[in-house]
């Protein structure tokens, strides 16, 4: 039976950094940025409002601030090789980011069967952020149930890979999971646990 690994990338794929703060570090706002993280992480803030606010700083965001971020982000070693290797043997890999679905999708290109984020309206900014379009915990799982039924994959043959609360339910919802680079809250709930900054080492863990 083929297995689907369901990766996180805040925190996961990036290493100790996210796509909002790499995208902003690209405007000068990287500061701003960091505290709104920071809200969000203590509860003060909502993913939908976060949203928002982080909307209202990327007024002069293009696509080429986004090419750039990417290409300049802290990613953990041999990502391409993990996938590489995953869909050689018949298996399945996605991305599911509370992150922007501009830069998400980007993870297709190295090998990603699917990359799902929050949905932001088209750059340059001309149109408010829909609330309904960001994503949460919860809609993690539900993504991942409907990439079940794409791939014809069955939920007991799920492996998530995560490092902060925002995939607790998800790790919650797969029989096998990977904390990577987490702190005890989610590491504690993970079948394994990975500190370090290549992913294949993850990947070894449950290959």
């Amino acid at each position: 039976m083929a297995r689907l690994h369901l990766f996180d990338l805040d925190g996961t794929l990036l290493h100790g950094s996210t796509a909002p703060v790499e995208i902003s570090r690209q405007l000068g706002l990287e500061a701003e940025t960091v505290a709104l993280e920071r809200a969000l992480s203590a509860g003060h803030i909502d993913p939908p409002e976060y949203s928002i606010q982080v909307h209202a700083l990327w007024g002069q965001l293009t696509d080429d601030h986004v090419a750039a971020a990417f290409a300049a982000a802290p990613w953990l070693s041999r990502i391409e090789d993990v996938w590489a290797a995953i869909r050689q043997n018949g298996d399945y890999c996605a991305v599911i980011s509370l992150s922007p679905s501009f830069f998400v999708e980007r993870l297709t290109q190295w090998g990603a069967h699917a990359a799902y984020g929050s949905r932001f309206p088209a750059l340059p900014f001309t149109e408010p952020v829909d609330p309904a379009r960001i994503l949460s915990a919860a809609a993690k799982v539900r993504i991942a149930e409907r990439l079940c039924g794409e791939f014809g994959v069955r939920s007991a043959d799920c492996v998530a890979y995560g490092d902060s609360m925002s995939d607790k339910d998800l790790f919650d919802a797969v029989p096998v999971s990977v904390a990577v680079n987490a702190d005890h809250h989610l590491a504690d709930r993970a079948t394994h646990s990975y500190a370090g900054r290549d992913l294949w080492d993850a990947y070894e863990l449950v290959r």
